[in-house]
């Protein structure tokens, strides 16, 4: 991941990176050639470089069983920290990155760089604008034919731990509402080449009295979704259809029938200069901006960290056998 971040971090004329930590140092060595960053320091203890260094933002690309050091450390030495997803590998851990955050007074973000996508800000908007009224329900499917290697190939849990989160986070983003129970079914499909957990069905009860439904696999072969998902969105007055990309589609109770209501078309509003978009780029700008100038990203883990909570609630859930009452 420490391509993208690097690549996005590039194009912000207010950032330099001063250095590359690595447990290998080769591959910050690579990488530090590649970005063309002759200055960057490299180096395999974090703790020592910080000292030597002192920056004020630290980038934390690692997998998510280190993320809870990282941050920690940053924190304690003064950094403002923007996190790979997920916040941790835990709910306890992320607690902990938390409770550093607010002793540091720093700002502790994950970059949820989904969020800053044009088109999934169109749908919030055309959703904010009551066209549907009161939503009732949203539903997603993910579906994808994904040959990874590397950590993803052998972790428990692969698509709700490393994939769901985007998917959970943006349903909050869509809703404009969060989660308070869940039910969910995880297996690894005949013929999967994931060692666990490549497939998933859940429903969330979210506040506003919503319910939110997820099916997904990484290992479905043919037919895929977007990595964003298809989307249906019901309100009391209409639904919307999004499938991931550009095509949003809607349409509105024009008059009430006796059986079945008449309908008109809606359109979903062309991206506007307040929205956030960007992807990685958008959300490291406003990072930093919200680290020059004050305030807080929307990213902020102290609320993402209930997207999270969707994650673990629906892994307890799936382990369990039961519907799970999600622990914020």
């Amino acid at each position: 991941m420490s391509g993208a971040w690097l690549r996005a971090a590039s194009t912000l004329d207010d950032v330099a990176i001063v250095g590359l930590v690595d447990l290998d140092p080769a591959r910050a060595e690579a990488r530090r050639s590649e970005f063309d960053l002759p200055d960057a320091q490299i180096g395999t203890d974090q703790e020592a470089l910080l000292r030597q260094l002192q920056p004020d933002v630290v980038f934390d690309c690692t997998v998510p069983e280190a993320h809870t050091q990282v941050t920690v450390t940053a924190l304690e030495h003064g950094c403002h920290v923007l996190g790979e997803k997920p916040l941790a590998d835990s709910m306890a851990n992320a607690r902990t990155s938390l409770a550093a955050a607010a002793k540091a007074d720093r700002i502790y973000a994950v970059i949820q760089n989904r969020r800053y996508d044009p088109n999934i800000r169109r749908l919030r908007r055309l959703l904010a604008s009551h066209a549907i009224g009161p939503l009732t329900s949203v539903d997603a499917d993910f579906y994808l034919g994904a040959h990874f290697d590397g950590f993803r190939a052998e972790m428990d849990h692969v698509l709700l731990l490393d994939m769901a989160i985007h998917t959970f986070d943006a349903a909050r983003l869509i809703s404009n509402a969060d989660p308070v129970s869940v039910y969910c079914r995880e297996w690894n499909a005949a013929g999967s080449w994931f060692a666990h957990g490549a497939n998933a069905v859940a429903v969330f009860e979210m506040t506003q009295n919503i319910v939110f439904t997820y099916r997904g696999s990484w290992c479905a072969e043919g037919m895929n979704t977007s990595w964003e998902s298809n989307w249906r969105i019901v309100g009391e007055h209409g639904s919307v259809l999004w499938n991931g990309a550009e095509d949003i589609q809607g349409e509105a109770i024009e008059t009430s029938g006796e059986f079945r209501s008449e309908m008109a078309p809606i359109v979903a509003p062309s991206p506007a200069p307040e929205d956030r978009i960007g992807h990685h780029t958008g959300l490291m700008r406003e990072f930093i901006d919200r680290v020059r100038d004050g305030g807080e990203p929307e990213t902020v883990a102290h609320d993402n960290i209930k997207s999270l909570a969707m994650v673990f609630g629906a892994i307890h859930s799936a382990e369990q056998g039961r519907e799970i009452k999600i622990d914020l």
